[in-house]
């Protein structure tokens, strides 16, 4: 069975250049090397506030990539206009607040349509694929079905904070039912948030996944084994997961 596709988010590399406000390190340097370890795709989250990813470096992604290129964004029209001048593989469409340290939910959707649709709408027109990434709930995935979008990414931060085992399992159901039910729905399903190297076998071993997408881990982990062997080790753990679930 094939296994689902690995997208690193490089976000906490500029995270850390921005702390000392140098130009090192370059998370377009890293994404080089993450693809060299085998990434099938690199993602970033260029926030509104500019707090870690710069537009140069998108920019310089866009350039050099050989593997698409994933935007995180705020669905607002400056953030839509900045989508239209690189043109990305893909915009992952998430709620944002600037006193949040990362993504804390997926994006509230229902009730909201006849708001996001103008913006979704000038994405697809441009040729770009749209992704919300949503919460584990039947009615926002439906809303975002109404939508016309051909993805949802799947909020995985509950199952990633579940404090014992028993509550990581019920959180993996949800997160189970969940992308059936957008596949259903005629939906392509992603996942991803709070991702690590001892919890996303069993989220990579759900087969209606297509997109796993994690950063914090990797990067973390590339601090102590490089880049390039963090990648391929994530991406062992996808295979694995997949072939054991025959």
């Amino acid at each position: 069975m094939t296994p689902p596709k690995l997208s690193v988010n490089i976000d906490h590399v500029a995270t850390l250049r921005q702390a000392r406000g140098t130009p090192y390190p370059d998370p377009v340097d890293v994404a080089v090397l993450a693809q060299l370890g085998g990434t099938d795709g690199i993602t970033v989250h260029p926030r509104e506030d500019r707090r870690h990813i710069q537009d140069r470096d998108v920019k310089l992604l866009k350039e050099i990539l050989q593997v698409p290129l994933t935007l995180e964004m705020a669905l607002t029209p400056a953030m839509v206009d900045f989508a239209l001048q690189i043109q990305p593989f893909a915009c992952t469409l998430v709620p944002e607040a600037r006193e949040e340290r990362t993504t804390e939910s997926g994006l509230h959707v229902a009730g909201r349509e006849k708001e996001l649709e103008p913006g979704i709408r000038r994405l697809r027109n441009a040729g770009i694929v749209v992704s919300i990434f949503i919460d584990a709930d039947a009615g926002q995935i439906a809303a975002a079905r109404s939508l016309d979008v051909p993805f949802v990414e799947i909020h995985t931060g509950p199952y990633a904070l579940a404090a014992t085992p028993a509550e990581q399992e019920r959180e993996l159901h949800q997160v189970a039912r969940a992308a059936e039910f957008a596949r259903e729905q005629g939906l392509r399903v992603n996942a991803g948030h709070g991702l690590h190297y001892h919890n996303t076998a069993p989220v990579a071993a759900l087969s209606a996944i297509e997109w796993i997408h994690t950063g914090h881990s990797v990067v973390a982990r590339a601090l102590l084994t490089g880049m390039e062997r963090a990648v391929r080790e994530m991406q062992d753990i996808l295979r694995r997961a997949r072939m054991q679930n025959r």
